[in-house]
């Protein structure tokens, strides 16, 4: 059997489980590929945390001592109830981060950023060096003593590396060194949003060429496909999120991230990168949208559901009116009429809407 591992890297917020490498292996495991998912950028930061030690003040003991607590603390709901105990445990948590980087005054990190003032994400010639001096890399120790037997016990035919926000690019560059060097035999996919971005660009001569078997833009199903030499038999197949710990996100309960749309029916936003890559829309067919998101809820037991899309669309909004998931859900809209009907918004409400972000350029 066909397998694959896709790794989501270090380092962004880990409140929820990522949601690039959950759609593909949806796919790819509809399409009877083993696939093997590893939510590094999560697993990285509980044992980089863990490895944290006192240098001796009263902050930082308190913080070391505490640290488990803290973690404890953003998994629970009560502690959102009270502001002062939420950014206490995010400060003290970061601080944590900072003594584990302490050795190394050109990092700042942070639960929701990784920088070093020595490289720079944005120039390939830095992301190349980080590369070869991979060992250099913060997360080298996890990468050694922990992916790597993830690896050695999935035995894949190609690696997957998700690269989705600015704050991954040199670890993620760092991880694809660690992986030329200790399973040279494995093909390396690169893709994700920032992939996408960065091949968007009139400029683009890929740089990594030498490094990776293939960067991918855009959604990643119908090219894994292509690769494996498979046909797309299943269409609209709903993200897969097992093999990851669903109990270890820092959030009040599991956020369940899911797409209804990939681009934006909108898409006329000059801001936007979707309009700047000229993303193509392709929606989910709203009650294939609700069937997922049933069946997920049934499967996964979430205290929230996040529609990932740019802006959900009117018709996903009334197939959820019709049939609510039964958990609470939000996401980003833009502005239309039926946001005027006070009915249309305390329908929306009743379906377990708790929040819209409302987008106008």
């Amino acid at each position: 059997m066909t397998s694959i591992l896709l790794i989501h890297p270090p380092l962004a917020k880990a409140g929820e489980p990522p949601a690039g490498i959950t759609a593909l292996a949806g796919c790819l495991r509809a399409h009877r590929v083993d696939c093997t998912l590893v939510d590094a950028n999560l697993e990285a930061q509980l044992w980089l945390m863990a490895s944290a030690t006192n240098p001796g003040d009263t902050w930082s003991t308190r913080a070391l001592k505490h640290r488990q607590a803290n973690l404890i603390a953003l998994r629970q709901p009560a502690t959102y109830g009270n502001v002062d105990r939420y950014q206490r445990a995010v400060r003290d948590c970061n601080r944590v981060l900072e003594l584990a980087a302490a050795s190394r005054p050109e990092l700042t990190i942070s639960l929701a950023n990784y920088e070093d003032s020595s490289l720079d994400p944005l120039a390939s010639e830095d992301l190349l060096k980080a590369t070869v001096e991979y060992r250099h890399n913060l997360f080298f120790p996890w990468f050694e003593q922990h992916l790597a037997a993830k690896i050695e016990a999935a035995s894949p035919q190609y690696i997957g590396i998700s690269l989705c926000y600015l704050s991954q690019a040199l670890c993620s560059f760092s991880l694809i060194g660690f992986l030329r060097a200790t399973f040279p035999d494995i093909p390396l996919l690169l893709g994700g949003g920032l992939i996408t971005s960065w091949m968007s660009h009139p400029g683009w001569n890929d740089p990594f060429a030498g490094l990776v078997a293939q960067c991918i833009a855009g959604p990643g199903e119908e090219a894994l496909l292509e690769l494996l030499g498979l046909e797309p038999h299943h269409r609209d197949v709903a993200p897969d999120y097992d093999g990851l710990p669903l109990a270890d996100y820092l959030a009040p309960g599991l956020i369940l991230p899911y797409a209804a749309s990939r681009g934006c029916y909108w898409n006329k936003c000059t801001f936007c990168p979707e309009t700047a890559e000229q993303s193509r829309y392709r929606p989910v067919a709203p009650q294939a949208v609700v069937a997922h998101l049933h069946q997920l809820c049934r499967h996964t037991q979430p205290s929230l559901i996040h529609l990932l899309d740019n802006a959900v669309s009117p018709a996903v909004m009334s197939a959820l009116i019709d049939e609510p998931p039964g958990v609470p859900w939000y996401g980003f809209v833009r502005f239309h009429k039926q946001l005027a009907d006070v009915d249309f918004c305390r329908r929306l409400s009743r379906s377990g809407c708790v929040l819209l972000k409302l987008g106008l350029e």
